[in-house]
């Protein structure tokens, strides 16, 4: 029995440090989650003006994309579509897949994976359809443990990204859309909804679709420009595409800390929970070695009588 208790005893200790590890670890992942969430605030105030400015800059060429997908005409004073615009036929699909650098994140990376493997199996029919990049280590190790080509891989992403930091993931994706690796980009990602709760995304960041003529047909800004529009345009785009991406990343590393925050708060309460379990069971083993001692000891005082 004495060993047993001491057993209990040291399971008790083991576990009270492990419960205090995961608690700091619970209040380090909730500074940054605090931190990322007031950056990534911040970011979408330039990202709301730089699409506002480029919708603006680009509606002449929106209108002609609008025309040509609903088979109007064009007329005689048809403008030249920016390449970062232009639909092409997909003969190959490009995803950029952002997951953590290490685990200790709950289902953060398993829920993208999962969702990732689901998607290309039911769009494409076979592998030379579609190439993967990814951002951070475990799906990166995911894929090429199933023998899935990466075109590009990067890990290390720091906590709190700065767009200099990722500079070179969202130029490589640019890049390599504009010279045809792929013919358009989805990014794929958990969103951030709240602290508890996030939900995988698939965005489709290039070509560039998600601008609406019509949000500046009532209010139309007009900008001075140098040498021309059209050449504003196509060294803007570029730098709106990198804001969606970079837009992506900081909100997949908001919906990484909060996950990550509320693994390490569920691991702190199993460990009290734990701890409670144990302490009631070493209580009762041993009260039931006193009792017998107790017993013993009458016994003896019994038989001497």
């Amino acid at each position: 029995m004495a060993e047993s208790l001491m057993d209990i005893k040291r399971q008790i200790a083991s576990t009270k440090k492990t419960g205090q590890i995961t608690q700091a670890m619970q209040m380090v992942s909730g500074a940054k989650l605090s931190q990322i969430e007031k950056r990534a605030n911040a970011y979408q105030i330039y990202a709301n003006k730089v699409r506002e400015i480029v919708t603006h800059l680009a509606a002449a060429q929106l209108l002609q994309i609008e025309k040509l997908q609903t088979g109007g005409e064009l007329g005689p004073a048809a403008v030249t579509i920016a390449p970062l615009l232009q639909q092409r036929p997909i003969k190959k699909t490009g995803y950029l897949v952002i997951t953590s650098d290490r685990g200790l994140v709950g289902a953060y990376n398993s829920t993208i994976l999962k969702a990732m493997m689901q998607m290309m199996h039911e769009d494409h029919e076979n592998a030379d359809e579609y190439v993967v990049m990814a951002i951070g280590g475990v799906g990166a190790d995911f894929f090429k443990a199933r023998g899935i080509n990466l075109a590009y891989e990067y890990r290390g992403v720091s906590d709190i990204p700065t767009f200099n930091e990722v500079r070179e993931i969202v130029k490589t994706a640019v890049t390599m859309f504009d010279s045809g690796v792929f013919d358009e980009l989805y990014v794929c990602y958990n969103h951030h909804i709240n602290s508890l709760t996030s939900a995988f995304r698939a965005e489709k960041m290039l070509p560039i679709s998600d601008l609406d003529a019509a949000e500046v047909a009532d209010d139309h800004i007009d900008y001075i420009t140098e040498p021309n529009a059209d050449a504003v345009l196509a060294a803007v785009l570029p730098q709106y595409a990198e804001s969606l991406i970079f837009g992506a990343i900081m909100d997949a590393k908001t919906a990484e800390h909060a996950a990550s925050t509320t693994a390490m708060k569920s691991a702190t309460d199993n460990a009290n929970d734990l701890i409670s379990h144990l302490s009631i069971t070493y209580n009762r083993a041993r009260q039931a070695a006193i009792t017998t001692e107790i017993t013993e000891i009458v016994g003896g005082a019994a038989a001497l009588d």
